[in-house]
């Protein structure tokens, strides 16, 4: 039988400091039992979130993009979305650290403050659970020059 919202934010309780018991709120523990969430869903919840932030070109150190570009080669693979970022899964709370490459020209410290809204807002609105770090390693700058110089068909002008 599925619960109404009314009946859902039943469940949640009142702390002596006014603030709800994350132990009873949402879904996670309840009379009826636990929800458990895989560390692979918030990564990518998290991966997401922060590919969603302008500035953001890229997620993973060299080796896991360079994985990454290779993977993305292979017909009807994918990308996948939780590629640098790795994250600790409690019962009630989780931490991320996303590795990213910035776009030059944008304010890293701007940016990162942005990824962790995101980050946070997406994975305890999803999830129901709190999380108590973001922590963000940029590992390099996204130059479009060097897109460019990189790719050796980008200067021709007849195939």
């Amino acid at each position: 039988m599925a619960q109404t919202k009314s009946e859902t934010t039943s469940l949640s309780t009142t702390g002596t400091d006014g603030q709800l018991d994350r132990t009873d709120s949402g879904a996670l523990v309840s009379e009826y039992g636990r929800t458990s969430i895989a560390d692979t869903v918030v990564s990518k919840i998290a991966g997401i979130a922060a590919r969603e932030i302008s500035g953001v070109h890229d997620l993973g150190g060299g080796a896991a993009r360079a994985a990454g570009a290779l993977r993305e080669r292979i017909p009807g693979s994918r990308t996948n979305m939780g590629q640098g970022v790795a994250v600790e899964v409690g019962e009630r709370q989780a931490a991320a650290d996303l590795d990213i490459v910035a776009e030059y020209g944008t304010s890293i410290p701007d940016l990162a403050t942005a990824i962790r809204r995101n980050v946070k807002a997406s994975v305890e609105r999803m999830t129901g659970l709190e999380v108590t770090e973001v922590n963000i390693t940029v590992h390099d700058v996204f130059l479009e020059d060097e897109a460019r110089d990189s790719d050796p068909d980008a200067g021709r002008r007849v195939e």
